[in-house]
């Protein structure tokens, strides 16, 4: 439980990335209504302004028809008449106020001013007036606030409202995924036969299950060759240690000097086999830990492998075999490691070639850093099926064992491991009586 509290759940992360992205969206809605309004109350206030001030300018202009102060306070009055929201100031240049109407205001009075000059003729004179025009923007600032708070509850309340339907809708959608967890709950080293479901999951889960189904083949066939493996292990000790022991137990009961030498003879050889088995498994285990082969510059490789044919010169020709090599390359590679493979490769072909018929070890250059090496024999032709498992541990194409003294069923799998150590792959095909078995590698 203290490693899944570490871990955020998906739908409480989904169901808040929903509520701030909705509160986000509608606050942006709201705050664009906001400043439109604002700008309209603002653009109206202006044009209120504006057409009042030509009025104004109008009535200060001065003319035959109004020459007195008396007369221009009138007009000015009849003016202000059903302007509650206007206040007006009218001064002369030297300061002395002309004409002041201010009963509209308050101490809560929120003005918008404009200010502006007009020049007045009084019969041949003429006199400059200050005007300050006042329009009462109180009302719009109220309507303004009573907006703001009125938008702000909805984004908030949108943002709840919709954050709840997205909670139901991230729990509807996280269904399947609740689905295929209690699918692999219901997975066991028993039940590796089974496969996840994908028939009605979403489109995007599909390569997840795909993935995964994949996986669980991958692991059941590694338990099945788990099971084989230790039976296979077993069988091959088995054998030498059984005849160990009956030859210990037969030196027991016959004490003579020969008797024993020929007991230890033979037990030495079963100990050099054992041995073999051993080192080939570290090999392979070494292998499967990722261990790299370590390259270093060969001129060419068919000079490797005529070093490898004069070793097994011997073994050839008591199989009355004969063997050549085909092609060359070059490269950096493990020297050491394609000697032991060619080895392996050429043994395995010894044991089943016709008798009379030409080994080949063939060597070609695939693209610009791939090597294709091969090892070709005449018999008979192998089953496809078989050919994908020629790589298998303790695996042999003859069920009968009977090459079990000479070959313990790891030589393929070492060959299979090199290739794998120089970022290759083993190959193996067989057509009409001819079967090629080799490594395709890197060459750098």
């Amino acid at each position: 439980m203290k490693v899944l509290d570490q871990h955020r759940s998906l739908r409480q992360r989904l169901s808040w990335w929903l509520a701030l992205q909705s509160f986000a969206g509608l606050g942006l809605v709201c705050l664009a209504v906001y400043l439109v309004t604002e700008f309209n109350f603002r653009d109206r206030q202006e044009e209120t302004l504006a057409q009042k001030e030509n009025v104004i300018r109008h009535l200060l202009a001065g003319g035959k028809e109004h020459r007195d102060a008396e007369d221009l306070t009138h007009k000015l009055d009849d003016f202000l008449v059903g302007h509650g929201d206007l206040s007006l100031e009218v001064l002369q240049s030297d300061g002395v106020v002309l004409f002041i109407h201010t009963r509209n205001q308050n101490a809560h009075t929120v003005l918008r001013h404009r200010q502006f000059e007009v020049e007045r003729v009084d019969g041949l004179a003429s006199r400059v007036l200050r005007v300050q025009l006042s329009l009462d923007i109180q009302t719009d600032n109220q309507l303004l606030h009573r907006l703001a708070v009125t938008l702000l509850v909805a984004a908030i309340g949108g943002a709840i409202v919709v954050s709840l339907g997205g909670v139901s809708l991230v729990n509807l959608g996280l269904a399947p995924v609740r689905r295929l967890a209690s699918q692999t709950r219901a997975l066991s080293a028993g039940s590796l036969h089974q496969r996840l479901d994908g028939g009605e999951q979403p489109l995007e889960l599909v390569p997840l299950i795909d993935q995964f189904n994949a996986l669980l083949a991958r692991i059941e066939k590694a338990y099945s060759q788990m099971g084989g493996f230790n039976a296979d292990v077993a069988h091959e000790l088995c054998t030498p240690l059984a005849t160990l022991i009956a030859n210990n137990e037969l030196a027991l009961r016959h004490l003579h000097q020969a008797d024993m030498q020929e007991v230890i003879a033979s037990n030495l050889e079963e100990l050099h086999r054992l041995t073999g088995i051993v080192k080939d498994m570290l090999f392979l285990s070494q292998a499967d830990r990722g261990v790299g082969a370590r390259r270093a510059p060969v001129p060419s490789l068919a000079s490797v492998a005529a070093d490898v044919l004069d070793y097994h010169e011997a073994s050839l020709a008591e199989a009355r075999l004969t063997a050549e090599v085909v092609g060359d390359a070059q490269g950096a590679f493990d020297s050491p490691l394609l000697r032991r493979a060619l080895s392996n490769l050429l043994g395995n072909a010894t044991q089943y070639a016709r008798e009379g018929s030409i080994v080949q070890v063939g060597f070609k250059t695939i693209g610009e850093d791939r090597v294709l090496i091969t090892v070709t024999n005449c018999g008979d032709t192998i089953d496809p099926e078989i050919l994908p498992h020629f790589f298998d541990r303790f695996f042999r194409a003859d069920p009968a064992r009977s090459h079990g003294q000479s070959n313990h069923g790891l030589g393929l799998a070492i060959v299979g491991a090199i290739a794998r150590m120089h970022h290759g792959k083993p190959v193996a095909w067989s057509e009409c009586g001819v079967t090629s078995v080799g490594v395709e590698i890197r060459a750098q």
